[in-house]
């Protein structure tokens, strides 16, 4: 609704005045991760330390943007965001009681839970402490019994723990010293003593490793519980986040705050493309205004060359309405939205190969699915309907899509219909809200320059070899080309879209008028002097077979 997209505005605007504001939210919003990713890894006792680490840190990240949305005299434009801002001081202390700073990646090792969080853990910490101590003081026990100082006590996963003596010291060894691996430079041994503590320490490992996870486990149950409010306060975040931005975007891509309102006009003043216009040089990028409105000019019948940048002008269209529906500035002068229900796009062509679908097809069901579904308040953008058949086929459709948008009672929204058929525009003559639009082309001694301007008005010429050479088509193509659309146009039937006499020309020079096959006066006169309706299919073919040879020799002449 209005008011809610207003209110979004205003959080943007809220940023929009004050640089220094937006500085300080980024630098908070460094502090958190994704929020809702861990949370949910939570819920599922997927998390591993470092996520419910990284939760904790973010979550107390949260009551210093709350303060920050405060603590300006303009509270009622953000506080609504502000107050879904929990501090949630429980998960946030329960972490951090229970999980080290810096933890390991996974649980099990004994250095994931704090140290003081669990009574039993810590005994059974302690205990695997003094044993190992005890293997430290049985090394300096054993090398004062053997009097052998190289001996040393050592640990693998293979042996366990073990005496180590080198070859020099092998006949000095006591008679309790059990023999276990042999070595290059000496020998390894046990104890019956060592093997005793050895399994204290190994089972006080192993109930280490078990407590841990039972108790990690325990945490993220704990904290899985107030999942609904961490969400909360992400979705928050989550939006400080994105209108900050969107103030950061206008504010050096000289965006404007549109007006929207529950009108169903669309008033755009110098638009430009959010996208395209990045991808150019400074000032390059050439913008348009744009009104529509479901009482007066309803429909935009929008024709010229290939190139031109039909294409993008009703996309921008599209993307400057979407923008305005989130609460973001526009790419604009100035823009008056009457708020829309959805926005229908056919645009592009491509093929369905995993479905069995045509390029056609696919336009087809797009298309359809944009007419079973459009309402009053849509916005529509269709970019050449029925390019993907034959001529006369694709003009019909175009024209019934035209005409049904149009007088449907259900439909009537306001839509960009760009196309290259020409013969649409004399719809403007019949139907009271279709206006015709064309791209500004400057054509000077042959030379065509696309001027990117949106003017009233149809075009009359599609400029398509003028575009083959552009695309590097060899020189000699584009001349047979230019001979061959002299003659089409000269004889009235060329491509539907162009009108005969008003074509293009190239610079005025005389062209050889070479129609694509030649047919002599005889077969001329034999095919109207056929009466089909008196002949037989069979005949028909024969005579068509007949007909068909004579051209060929006589063209072969």
């Amino acid at each position: 609704s209005v008011p809610e997209l207003t209110q979004r505005q205003e959080a943007v605007s809220w940023f929009h005045r004050s640089a220094l504001r937006r500085e300080r939210v980024v630098m908070l919003l460094e502090e958190v991760s994704d929020i809702e990713r861990l949370i949910n890894k939570v819920r599922g006792f997927n998390a591993t330390p470092r996520d419910l680490v990284g939760l904790a840190y973010s979550l107390e990240t949260a009551p210093r943007i709350r303060e920050l949305l405060t603590e300006d005299e303009d509270l009622d434009k953000t506080e609504w965001i502000a107050r879904n801002l929990k501090d949630l001081p429980e998960v946030v202390d329960l972490i951090h009681r229970a999980i080290n700073d810096d933890p390991p990646p996974s649980v099990g090792d004994g250095k994931v839970i704090r140290e003081g969080f669990s009574p039993d853990l810590d005994e059974v910490r302690d205990a695997s402490r003094d044993a190992q101590g005890f293997i430290a003081q049985m090394e300096r026990k054993e090398r004062e019994r053997t009097g052998i100082k190289s001996l040393k006590v050592g640990y693998n996963k293979v042996f366990g723990y073990y005496i180590e003596i080198s070859k020099a010291n092998v006949d000095r060894a006591p008679d309790d010293y059990v023999r276990r691996q042999t070595l290059v430079g000496g020998e390894r041994y046990i104890t019956p003593e060592m093997k005793e503590y050895e399994s204290l320490i190994l089972n006080a490992q192993d109930h280490i490793s078990e407590l841990e996870t039972a108790l990690f486990k325990q945490v993220c149950a704990q904290v899985a519980a107030e999942a609904s409010e961490v969400l909360e306060t992400a979705r928050s975040i989550a939006l400080v986040d994105a209108f900050a931005s969107l103030a950061e975007v206008a504010s050096k891509q000289g965006y404007v705050r549109p007006e929207l309102n529950d009108g169903d006009a669309i008033e755009i003043r110098q638009g430009r493309h959010p996208v395209v216009e990045r991808m150019l040089q400074a000032g390059e990028f050439v913008p348009n205004d744009t009104s529509l409105s479901c009482s007066d000019q309803q429909l935009v019948m929008l024709t010229g060359p290939n190139m031109a940048g039909k294409s993008t002008y009703i996309r921008q269209v599209a993307v400057i309405v979407l923008m305005a529906q989130i609460g973001s500035y526009v790419p604009a002068e100035s823009a008056g939205i009457g708020v829309v229900d959805r926005i229908f796009t056919r645009v592009g062509l491509q093929d369905d190969l995993a479905m069995g679908q045509s390029t056609f097809m696919v336009e087809m069901v797009e298309t359809a699915a944009i007419l079973n579904h459009a309402t009053p308040r849509s916005l529509i953008i269709l970019d050449e309907i029925g390019r993907g058949t034959s001529t006369y086929d694709g003009l019909a459709i175009a024209r019934a899509v035209a005409e049904h948008i149009h007088n449907h009672p259900g439909l009537g929204c306001r839509t960009l219909f760009a196309t290259h058929y020409h013969e649409l525009t004399q719809l403007a003559e019949t139907l009271p809200r279709v206006r015709n639009y064309n791209v500004a082309v400057s054509e000077d001694n042959g030379h065509v320059v696309f001027l990117r301007r949106i003017v009233p008005g149809g075009a009359d010429k599609s400029y398509g070899v003028h575009v083959a050479r552009m695309a590097g088509i060899p020189g000699s193509v584009v001349n047979r080309a230019w001979e061959y659309l002299s003659y089409l146009e000269a004889q009235g039937t060329g491509k539907v879209g162009s009108r005969a006499g008003k074509g293009s020309s190239r610079r005025g020079e005389p062209h050889q008028q070479l129609p694509l096959m030649q047919m002599t006066p005889a077969v001329i006169e034999e095919l109207l002097g056929m009466d089909v309706s008196s002949i037989t299919p069979l005949e028909a073919i024969n005579r068509l077979y007949e007909l068909k040879e004579k051209a060929k020799a006589d063209s072969e002449m």
